[in-house]
């Protein structure tokens, strides 16, 4: 794990904020001149700080207006069972996250559709469908009060 100092963390809760800033803008905004400033943000990347830049799109504005978190129990925890699960995820657009949990369901999936028949439809024809899993548990988000991907630094 590198060592972040402090302007370090500047640069990357103002890249958190604003990844299109120019070097010019992110450079002032930290207090740095440019070059420093570069340097800087190159290091991050290249140590894998800064994985990737993305930009984010709501799931309203892509028209997806239904939202649910699966808790999945999967039938079998075999190598195989468990790299076809992974494969899965990995191919379906509408799993936008997914991590393994601990508890009485193996994994947690975020789910997104145009509507709660095209959750229904996925969890059903295409979740289930693997024959991989043994049950899930589905709660839909009713409303989002929050949401962040940046990390406090």
């Amino acid at each position: 794990m590198p060592e972040l100092d402090d302007t370090d963390r500047r640069l990357l809760r103002l890249l958190q904020q604003d990844a299109t800033l120019s070097t010019q803008a992110l450079a002032e905004a930290a207090g740095l001149s440019s070059s420093p400033a570069w340097r800087r943000v190159r290091r991050l990347m290249d140590e894998g700080v800064i994985a990737r830049q993305v930009a984010l799109v709501p799931p309203a504005k892509a028209g997806m207006h239904a939202m649910a978190y699966v808790q999945v129990s999967l039938l079998q925890h075999t190598e195989d069972t468990l790299a076809r699960f992974d494969r899965f995820v990995q191919t379906e657009d509408q799993v936008v996250e997914c991590a393994t949990i601990t508890g009485s369901s193996d994994y947690l999936l975020k789910i997104v559709a145009p509507d709660p028949e095209g959750l229904e439809h996925f969890i059903m024809r295409r979740l289930l469908a693997l024959g991989i899993v043994r049950g899930t548990q589905t709660n839909f988000v009713l409303r989002q009060t929050k949401y962040s991907t940046a990390m406090p630094v």
